[in-house]
């Protein structure tokens, strides 16, 4: 792992497997709220601008407004979330204009995190990577939604593999930005391109090219923007979107 690096890649939660983990121990039950909703956002099952009611989130999670009004907040931070005064929180809804201006930060970034890690991989980096390369293509076709998170999964594993604290909480950010971006204007697509994609990144990052990284990094981020194009979006009923993340955190001792 590169010096400074918050955590091993042999750490599940470095794998896309779980929350991650609150800096001492145990997450706490606002963090626990706060991954479970990110998570909703990220897989699209909130859609942009959904209204999210305190009273129907800690409902949702058997918990307090209270909880709810704290990991909205720190969502609202990240940019997933946008509170406005007497109205309360939503889901960010960017415009397309704001979607292409966050991809050009994004494409930037990523760049930064190629040039950081050619060459420089580790045998346990490199065996992370592959593994979820692989992941990836055994849900490929099969489960949009879990390859949905684990396309941004990957994106996320790399820039914590840099250790790059500061790199890492801007790439964490936009990736979550732009998966919001996608959920609104992204059209119905193949995810078996960008998989192979992903595998040819590592395989040049593996060999020390750093320009050809970099390259099929932008490459990549260019298509994944270029597949914008505005749906309606049928909305459902917070309370039956956040079930099934609700019972994921139930069985956590908070």
């Amino acid at each position: 792992m590169k010096k400074g690096a918050s955590r091993s890649v042999n750490d599940p939660t470095a794998k896309g497997k779980g929350p991650p983990p609150a800096e001492h121990g145990a997450i706490s039950r606002t963090e626990a709220v706060q991954d479970a909703l990110r998570q909703a956002i990220i897989e699209q099952r909130l859609q942009p601008g959904a209204k999210l009611p305190e009273d129907a989130i800690g409902d949702a999670f058997g918990t307090s407004r209270t909880i709810a009004r704290e990991a909205l907040g720190r969502l609202a931070v990240e940019g997933l979330v946008e509170l406005k005064p007497n109205r309360g929180a939503f889901v960010a809804n960017p415009s397309l204009d704001e979607g292409r201006d966050v991809f050009v930060v994004r494409r930037g970034l990523e760049r930064i995190v190629t040039e950081c890690l050619a060459g420089k991989l580790k045998a346990d980096e490199i065996a992370v990577l592959r593994d979820h390369v692989a992941r990836e293509h055994e849900v490929s076709g099969r489960n949009e939604v879990e390859s949905i998170r684990l396309a941004g999964e990957f994106h996320l594993l790399l820039a914590r593999l840099t250790g790059n604290h500061v790199l890492i909480r801007y790439v964490t950010e936009v990736v979550s930005r732009c998966s919001l971006i996608l959920a609104m204007y992204g059209r119905p697509h193949s995810s078996d391109c960008g998989v192979s994609e992903h595998g040819e990144i590592v395989d040049a990052l593996i060999a020390g090219d750093a320009a050809r990284a970099a390259g099929l990094m932008d490459h990549h981020l260019a298509a994944v923007a270029s597949r914008a194009l505005l749906q309606e979006k049928v909305e459902r009923d917070i309370r039956d979107v956040l079930a099934p993340y609700a019972a994921r955190i139930k069985g956590l001792d908070l």
